[in-house]
């Protein structure tokens, strides 16, 4: 049998370690938080015109004017 120390002993750890791991959590969301507006001002920054230049650089660099 275990006694009541043991036990009460064995809750607050329990508890103690619950406690650690919903700080932990909030933290991690708390940073993809910041990295996720980061992200969303990157994007919103991006020319749109140049990224595309870069996806495709052999379009829009000549015109052909024969008919």
């Amino acid at each position: 049998m275990m006694d009541i120390a043991a036990l009460s002993m064995a809750m607050s750890q329990g508890e103690v370690k619950q406690q650690a791991s919903v700080s932990m959590m909030k933290k991690v969301m708390g940073q993809a938080g910041e990295q996720s507006e980061a992200l969303k001002k990157l994007i919103e920054s991006a020319d749109v015109q140049k990224i595309k230049q870069a996806a495709q650089p052999h379009l829009g660099g000549s015109i052909d004017f024969k008919k």
